[in-house]
């Protein structure tokens, strides 16, 4: 197939994708501004914030697996020309969301009473408990804002999201202002004002984008006419075939991440609070690729809606190049300039220090991090999970978590040396996922039902 035919796949990809990176930077935005302004508070501060966080984005993270089939069958239904199809899909995704985010949220607050188990420092457990219950209690409101964002963007209205997570993020910077330091009045609350300020802005974003698509009148004919009732258990079915090995998918990446932390945690309150950093510009610099693959996605099970599966690997592959481009670029940022970047989070010398060595690291793992996360994105929009998620599983916790406690916790390469072992673990899902996505649309043009 002649290379332009995949360079003009590029451009409608790259026009979805926009507004979508644009509100995936925005909505780590805000947990980069928690670590930055709660950093200035302290460095035990912002130790516990990383803990607290890490553990709520166990939780997170699977309940985004779970709403994954809202975006698929939402642009299937639309490339079929189904928009009846699409509001159901909504409907039952967005009932979804409220029954497992209540059961998230209920297992996050039995989990406060037994987080001394992760053999945190005794400082990060005195302060993290209120922090990590408003975290909890933000869990559902942000599964509803997935829901809705994934139904948008989906139906090829992607703009309504980006503007709300842009004023979402305003909003938590002002009341971060005044509830960590004190402002206006406020006594000055430290880390447990952060969790305010993100509880708030979290319920505001999912006011705001329901009431906008609701008035929205594009989207009048893929709307829900009734929210309760009814419900079919066939298609519920249908959905958790792909959410629940998407979450195990993305459940095995963020859990060996989250375990690292914990790891990390280990050696100190100044290791974690370098990995905080780290894992924050990271993280930041993953959502320009994850913003590629949410698209890319899109339109892979929208051409699968509608019939042209000729058009699966020059879309597919014209995004991994398009993705691993852009991390390059991050790796040379992470590479060339990590101890200016981490002197802006804190003014620690020495978590300074350790945070450019773990950046320089997280320089060599953006390249493989973009890769992954887009082939994975373009096997779940061919309904491709089952083997995924096994490559994921023998990727993150045969390979990442061993190797990293080997060489940081049993060997001397500390933090470092954790950082490397996730590396590693994920190479090894950015070769195999690749891989498995040019096999099956090479030899079946197609992707099935697994």
């Amino acid at each position: 197939m002649a290379l332009s035919v995949y360079l003009r796949e590029i451009r409608p990809t790259l026009t979805l994708a926009a507004p979508i990176v644009v509100g995936q930077v925005s909505q780590m935005l805000m947990g980069v501004l928690d670590s930055a302004m709660i950093g200035h508070a302290g460095t035990v501060p912002l130790a516990a914030s990383a803990f607290g966080s890490t553990i709520f984005n166990i939780f997170y993270v699977f309940g985004i697996g779970l709403m994954v089939p809202v975006s698929i069958f939402v642009s299937r239904a639309r490339g079929a020309r189904q928009p009846a199809e699409a509001a159901q899909y909504l409907r039952h995704g967005m009932m979804a969301a409220l029954v497992f985010g209540a059961v998230e949220t209920l297992a996050m607050a039995a989990l406060s009473t037994q987080l001394h188990r992760f053999d945190q420092p005794p400082e990060v457990l005195a302060i993290v408990t209120p922090f990590y219950l408003l975290f909890a209690a933000s869990l559902i409101p942000v599964l509803v804002y997935l829901v809705l964002r994934q139904f948008a963007e989906a139906m090829g209205h992607p703009w309504a999201p980006m503007v709300i997570i842009l004023a979402s993020v305003g909003l938590n910077a002002a009341l971060n202002w005044v509830f960590i330091y004190g402002n206006l009045g406020v006594p000055a609350l430290g880390l447990t004002g952060a969790g305010i300020a993100t509880l708030v802005s979290r319920i505001a974003g999912a006011a705001g984008i329901f009431f906008w698509l609701r008035r929205d009148s594009r989207l009048r004919e893929a709307w829900p006419i009734q929210w309760r009732g009814a419900y079919a258990f066939e298609r519920l079915r249908e959905m958790m075939r792909i959410g629940l090995p998407a979450a195990g998918m993305l459940l095995f990446e963020t859990t060996a991440f989250a375990f690292s932390g914990i790891m990390i945690g280990w050696l100190g309150a100044a290791p974690l609070a370098a990995h905080q950093i780290g894992l924050s510009c990271a993280s930041m610099a993953f959502m320009f690729p994850l913003g590629l693959s949410m698209a890319v996605g899109i339109r892979v099970s929208h051409v699968v809606g509608s019939g042209e599966r000729e058009r699966l690997r020059p879309i597919g592959f014209g995004t991994l190049g398009l993705g691993l481009a852009v991390m390059v670029g991050f790796a040379l940022l992470f590479g060339l300039g990590g101890k200016t970047l981490a002197g802006w989070f804190v003014h620690d010398q020495a978590v300074v220090v350790l945070a450019a060595q773990l950046l320089l690291v997280g320089a060599i793992f953006q390249l493989a991090d973009g890769v992954q996360v887009i082939a994975a994105h373009l096997l779940r929009g061919i309904s491709d999970v089952k083997i995924p998620t096994m490559i994921t599983f023998v990727a993150y916790w045969g390979v990442a978590l061993p190797l990293g406690y080997a060489l940081g916790i049993r060997g001397p390469y500390g933090a470092p040396g954790v950082w490397t072992g996730i590396a590693t673990g994920l190479a090894f899902a950015a070769v195999f996922l690749t891989v498995r996505f040019a096999r099956l649309t090479r030899m079946r043009g197609e992707g099935v039902e697994r």
